[in-house]
């Protein structure tokens, strides 16, 4: 019985799911587009740039809103499934909320491979591609607060990039270099740089080079120049695309490096908690639609249920933005700051599967 009961209720649950999620696309696609439309004609900007660039951040809408698709999806599912008194069938011939649990969990473990899927190995590289093609399409640069241009720090190297193109490569980048003293070496300038993967090195050309020897400074100028540094295009790239649009793999790579640089990197460790534990969310949103299916209402209960649970899912997607801003302003430890608003809703389900069964 058990295994025919996931089987239908799999099929119900991601069906729902499904439609569920294409609503919301269809939906946030939109809102996204009449963002667009206001740099339309900019730059070159046309509208079949905008409509290509709504199209290819959907994956990483996909990943924000998968769990709380789940959570409508199955909400909704067991909801119908309750008001013809099919729960209570269930529950009569020995089926506890245990079991039930049980069921869900296991076919929520689709849903959390999916998630980690999308936000892993799509949402990325479609995002980076997305925001090239629209720095490309408005002749834009890669944006930055400062009037002097990007600032990072490389070792004993503090490197200014004024330009950095949609395509990584650099423009007007300037390299000071200190000894262990903190005294300044060297100033490098370069009118432009590109990365080249196979050598793992930036090649730099139209340079100037200024050595500060002691009591005199001496000036080189040189065509090209190689320079081996821990900035990689891939750390570069976090410019362009949100931390929690990142993959695991390039915010651990970013971690490390602003770790080894003595630098804050809070805001890209929550990111990088919050990647680890998003996708088991769908398991906490499946845990929590399950008592109001228990407590269900045969006289039009089901849509009353379904506006609770989009209620939910939107609260559920705000406290996660809201825990992230806290954990970085009041620094917060990374994971708690990250795992909260899945733990208070977990913490929420279960008190209420408690209470079901107590009544």
């Amino acid at each position: 019985m058990t295994k025919v009961l996931s089987r239908y209720l799999a099929r119900e649950i991601v069906g729902a799911t499904f439609m569920v999620l294409l609503a919301f696309l269809c939906l946030f696609a939109f809102f996204d587009f009449l963002n667009e439309l206001d740099s339309v004609g900019k730059g070159g900007y046309e509208l079949h740039h905008a409509l290509l660039y709504v199209a290819m951040i959907l994956p990483g809408r996909v990943y924000e809103l998968l769990p709380i698709a789940v959570l409508i999806g199955t909400l909704y599912s067991l909801t119908t499934l309750a008001r013809h008194s099919e729960i209570t069938v269930m529950r009569a011939s020995g089926m506890s909320t245990l079991k039930m649990l049980r069921v869900l969990a296991g076919i929520g473990v689709i849903f959390v491979a999916a998630t980690f899927i999308v936000g892993e190995y799509i949402a990325p590289p479609a995002e980076r591609a997305a925001q090239q093609w629209r720095l490309t399409a408005t002749s834009s640069t890669v944006s930055n607060q400062l009037k002097s241009g990007l600032w990072v720090k490389d070792g004993p190297r503090f490197v200014n990039v004024q330009t950095l193109q949609p395509d990584r490569s650099l423009e007007k980048v300037r390299i000071y270099e200190f000894d262990d003293h903190r005294a300044l070496q060297s100033v490098t300038e370069a009118e432009g740089g590109r990365y080249y993967t196979d050598a793992n090195i930036w090649r730099l050309s139209g340079i100037r080079q200024t050595r500060f020897l002691g009591n005199r400074t001496e000036v080189v100028d040189m065509p090209e120049l190689d320079w081996k540094s821990e900035l990689t295009p891939e750390v570069l790239s976090v410019l362009m695309v949100l931390p929690e649009r990142m993959s695991v793999m390039t915010l651990v790579a970013y971690v490390n490096h602003l770790r080894e640089n003595q630098q804050n990197s809070d805001r890209y460790e929550i990111a990088l908690w919050k990647k680890l534990s998003y996708p088991f969310a769908a398991l906490v949103m499946m845990a929590l639609a399950l008592p109001f299916a228990l407590t269900h209402d045969r006289r039009g209960g089901v849509s009353v249920k379904v506006f609770l649970g989009v209620m939910l899912g939107v609260g559920f997607h705000l406290l996660n933005g809201l825990f992230s801003n806290l954990g970085v302003i009041n620094n917060w430890s990374p994971a708690l700051a990250a795992v909260t608003p899945s733990l208070l809703f977990l913490l929420a389900a279960a008190a209420l599967l408690f209470w079901v069964d107590r009544r």
